[in-house]
């Protein structure tokens, strides 16, 4: 069989399975292959290839191209386990079947296992002594007793009788390990039907980097509902030193019984009985045991991976799309207290006009001068919004801002709105390559300022000079798989990036390194391009950037608009491509494109059938017309603010039963993190989000909105917050309980009893105690520490 008609094959299953797991047509994933191998990026094809993809989102050609990786690579390991086989001389038809019938990278392992060159091992060595007949002789019917049969095969290396049983039970032990299908069927039944166990490691009890985790202290849970965050959380636990973990398989029996049947080492009443149930024994306790424990280990780290790098993905792409606060002159404050607080004003297109550090917090106490200083440069600037900073001291310049907005309200007629900022990864920027080209002559400590101000006017354009993986919007960042994060990032930052659009006239490099089709070098070709030539007039200038070319401006185009362009469609998210199709609508509307633009009255009454053919179809052409009607509109949502309360600075300020607004900062599988102004986030359980079952905190709230809650629970010695989104419940009610009745799911048919909040199942388990308590949950998250 050449190479050549294996990979043909190779495609076709490929794409077979890509179909069956996206639940699209093969056709779909055909064309879908076809672009993306052309070079072409995922948001360019999902915004201007509908027709060829059959409509695909980008979630879908996210998970087509992820899943197109993996079945390639395994496809290209067949192929050399093949080979490596062949090689041997041991490779039949239905080896090289089962070969190219796997799915999974596991299982192509396993039926390579047996052929791997490997050192030498007891059981090579036992063969090499002659012992294989040995072997032979114990599995059959054996009437005579295996000391006396092992007495006969007694050589160099194996001196006596003992020593040749051990050598024939190796050769056994290695048959056992390298079964391919016993292999599979105990590594999947230790999984399914396993569970985890956790307690003190010795002599840990009671220190104080034990107790975070004392709710592990007497835990179990089956592998198969063990939550993201709680598998990170033990294993975390475990590489600390404080909890020691154990897999339970369940009963050694049953699975000493598989290598039994498997194998052909049933009981028999026969005099080599013995010799048997100690191959069985050992083949259970010191291979499948181990090589299964550690697949599961890996399945629980790759299934927390995925799952952490989802619920970052999610909050990340929240606040990169947060509402911007749009072009108006900022004063941003980065708190502090003794080294004082730092200001910068930047202008409505964020160059920085000034800067300052006032001192009016502990020990300098300078509250009267700051005050003065800041409503001299708000006055100066003519300054709309204070972007104050939400770390250490936060609440206390929240209240310098407001009482300086009250202050040029009263001398200039106009009241600067104050608003709270997220500032996390502002000194990241701050200390940055990035940072130090853009602002070589400022201090550090000013930077961060100027970033937390910026990211008020737009969180996109700000928040891509920062590493995704420094804006804290995710669980156990630092535990999870770090290329796997990086790349679930570096995607929900692209696909944010296109989906709002770029003016390439006012981007930065970094944010220019995000649209389709540009790289690094293009995106410092663009900037410099436009300093040496002035602002681009056309998209057709593009063509002009040094190495910018067809394929390039083809992905890009798009993405980038010119405002004031002469052609107001070099404003819009219409393709250049497509402009022919725009001077077909204005032909048959009469209507030129200056006056076409935003004219709902004319569009709506088009039918996009009827421009149609065969270079546009009627996705393309729907979509033209959407964006005629309302070009270059932005996603995002309108921008507002949290109206925190005043009096309320730290957490002893809250009381259980106040109802309070505040602005989501994070959302996790077990709820959502709202700050409150109190320099610690509050948790909203999941039990407490809604009156219904909530299976996922994400159709609930998002990271950057604004809600409204009620303080459930406040421990201010353990700085610990629970609230809950639906107001009429009552403080001192369990968390899992609603007034009126129980937000848990109900029990399937069968089941002693139904799973919480958490997955547990209900009914004299094991259950980790804390899984009730909204408080508890903060702490197992890792969050808030």
């Amino acid at each position: 069989m050449s190479v050549r008609h294996t990979a043909g094959n190779s495609d076709s299953t490929i794409t077979t399975a890509l179909a069956r797991e996206l639940d699209v047509s093969e056709a779909q994933v055909q064309a879908t292959v076809g672009l993306l191998d052309e070079g072409n990026t995922v948001p360019f094809i999902a915004r201007y290839r509908k027709e060829v993809t059959g409509g695909l989102d980008d979630s879908q050609l996210r998970t087509l191209e992820t899943r197109l990786r993996y079945l390639r690579e395994l496809a290209e390991r067949k192929q050399t386990v093949l080979a490596a086989i062949d090689e041997q001389g041991k490779l039949t038809d239905d080896l090289r079947d089962l070969i190219l019938g796997c799915d999974t990278k596991a299982r192509l392992e396993d039926l390579y296992l047996p052929f791997k060159s490997t050192r030498r091992t007891k059981a090579t060595i036992a063969r090499e002594a002659g012992l294989e007949p040995l072997v032979d002789r114990l599995l059959e019917d054996c009437s005579t007793d295996p000391a006396e049969l092992a007495a006969g095969f007694v050589s160099d290396g194996f001196a006596d009788a003992k020593a040749v049983l051990a050598g024939a039970r190796a050769i056994v032990l290695e048959e056992i390990s390298t079964d391919a299908d016993l292999v599979g069927e105990v590594r999947e039944k230790f999984f399914n039907t396993g569970s985890m166990s956790a307690g003190a490691a010795p002599g840990t009890e009671n220190s104080p980097e034990a107790q975070k985790y004392r709710d592990y202290f007497d835990f179990s849970e089956p592998f198969t509902t063990l939550p993201s965050h709680r598998i990170l959380a033990l294993l975390r636990g475990e590489s600390e030193g404080v909890l020691q973990l154990t897999l339970d398989a369940g009963e050694d029996e049953v699975y000493q019984g598989m290598i039994a049947l498997a194998r052909g080492l049933e009981p028999r009443g026969d005099a080599a009985d013995g010799f048997r149930a100690e191959c069985t024994r050992f083949g259970w306790r010191t291979k499948l045991q181990v090589s299964s424990g550690v697949d599961v280990r890996m399945r629980l780290k790759e299934r927390a991976d995925e799952a952490a790098v989802e619920v970052f993905s999610r909050n990340l792409r929240d606040l990169l799309l947060a509402a911007p606060a749009g072009q108006r002159a900022t004063l941003g404050l980065d708190p502090g207290y003794a080294h004082g607080v730092k200001c910068a004003v930047i202008d409505q297109t964020g160059k920085v006009l000034d800067t300052a550090v006032v001192y009016p917090h502990k020990p300098q106490n300078r509250w009267d001068a700051a005050a003065s200083a800041l409503a001299a440069l708000c006055a100066r600037h003519n300054v709309e919004l204070l972007a104050v900073g939400n770390g250490t001291a936060s609440r206390e310049t929240e209240k310098l801002a407001r009482e300086i907005a009250e202050t040029v309200s009263t001398a200039t007629g106009t009241r600067p709105t104050p608003v709270m900022v997220s500032e996390s990864g502002a000194s990241v920027y701050s200390a940055s390559e990035l940072a130090a080209e853009e602002f070589p002559d400022m201090d550090v400590a000013l930077r961060g300022a100027v970033s937390i101000a910026r990211r008020l006017q737009d969180p996109l354009a700000e928040l891509v000079k920062i590493d995704p993986k420094s804006i804290g919007v995710g669980q156990y960042q630092h535990d999870v798989n770090q290329a796997l994060l990086a790349s679930g990032l570096d995607s929900v930052v692209e696909d944010a990036v296109n989906s709002v659009g770029v003016d390439v006239n006012t981007a930065s490099a970094p944010l220019l390194r995000r649209v389709a089709g540009v790289n690094a070098t293009l995106a410092d070709n663009i900037v410099n391009h436009r300093e040496n030539n002035g602002a681009f007039s056309t998209r057709r200038q593009l063509k002009d950037v040094a190495r910018l070319g067809p394929k390039a401006f083809e992905q890009c185009a798009g993405f980038l608009r010119i405002h004031g362009a002469s052609d107001p469609l070099d404003a819009s998210a219409v393709h250049p491509e497509a402009y022919p199709l725009v001077r077909r609508i204005t032909e048959a509307t009469r209507v030129s494109v200056t006056e076409l633009v935003g004219n709902t009255a004319v569009l709506t009454r088009l039918n996009p059938r009827d421009f149609a053919d065969d270079t546009f179809g009627v996705p393309t052409v729907t979509d033209v017309i959407a964006e005629l009607d309302k070009p270059g509109r932005d996603p995002r949502p309108e921008f507002r603010t949290a109206s925190l309360a005043d009096g309320i600075e730290k957490i002893s300020d809250l009381a259980p039963g106040m109802v309070l607004e505040g602005t989501v900062t994070n959302v996790a599988a077990f709820g959502a993190f709202v700050d409150l102004g109190v320099h610690q986030d509050g948790l909203v359980h999941v039990s407490a989000m809604s009156d219904k079952f909530v299976s996922d905190p994400h159709d609930i709230v998002s990271s950057g909105q604004v809600v409204k809650v009620k303080v459930m629970e406040v421990d201010v010695d353990r700085h610990r917050i629970g609230l809950s989104l639906r107001l009429q419940d009552e403080p001192g009610e369990p968390s899992g309980r609603k007034a009126g009745g129980e937000n848990r799911r109900q029990p399937r048919k069968g089941q002693a009893g139904g799973r919480d909040n958490h997955g547990r199942k209900g009914g004299g388990q094991k259950q980790d105690r804390a899984a009730g308590s909204m408080a508890d949950a903060l702490k197992r998250a890792g969050f808030g520490r």
